[in-house]
This record gives C-alpha cells, sequence and structure tokens, in this order.
C-alpha cells in the first residue's frame, strides 16, 4: 500500500508564498503522475496541477504562472511551489498519484488571508 503524507500548508497573507511537498512511502512514485488538488468548503475538488513520470507539467488556469509543480525522484516527493497567493487559493490541498493504483494524502490546510 503506497502512502501519501503532505506537508508545508498554513496560513499566509495575500502575495504571500508557500510550499507544499507530498513524500511518498513506495518507489511506485517513479513510474506515476503525482499531482495536487484542492478543496474549498463547499466546492468540489479540483486539480490544481500535475507532473508525469517524464517531467511533464500542466495547470489549472487559475494557478498558471503562479504555482509550480516539481518532482524529486530519488526522495519520492513532489512538491508545489504557490507564489502571489490570493483569497481564493484557501483550500485543502490534497496529493494524488496514479494511474498504477489511485493514492490520495490526508490533505493540508492552506489559508491565505489578511
Amino acid at each position: 500500500q503506497v502512502q501519501l503524507v503532505e506537508s508545508g500548508g498554513g496560513l499566509v497573507q495575500p502575495g504571500g508564498s508557500l510550499r507544499l511537498s507530498c513524500a511518498a512511502s513506495r518507489s511506485i512514485f517513479s513510474i506515476n503522475i503525482m499531482g495536487w488538488y484542492r478543496q474549498a468548503p463547499g466546492k468540489q475538488r479540483e486539480l490544481v496541477a500535475y507532473i508525469t513520470s517524464g517531467g511533464s507539467t500542466n495547470y489549472a488556469d487559475a494557478v498558471k504562472g503562479r504555482f509550480t509543480i516539481s518532482r524529486d525522484n530519488a526522495k519520492n516527493t513532489v512538491y508545489l511551489q504557490m507564489n502571489s497567493l490570493k483569497p481564493e487559493d484557501t483550500a485543502v490541498y490534497y496529493c494524488r498519484s496514479w494511474p498504477q493504483g489511485n493514492y490520495w494524502g490526508q490533505g493540508t490546510q492552506v489559508t491565505v488571508s489578511a
């Protein structure tokens, strides 16, 4: 069983930055797509960004130019660098690994508020 553990969430002022990390417990990480999703209160979970095993990336329009996803296969870790944060980025952020299985982390809260 693969476990994904997120970290790095917190409270930040508008315009600030945070870096989320997601560590995977097994080397399946290196062959899977790794993605970040988020879910705000009362809203559906949405894809924020993903990165393939080959390093190709894709971003939601709402975060393009502000967020950067990256991965370190040697550390089985994926990162989400979030810059120029806005109040509408407030959500619980989840890490996901697929298609070899479909694994989710427990989520980490990101709150953007003055």
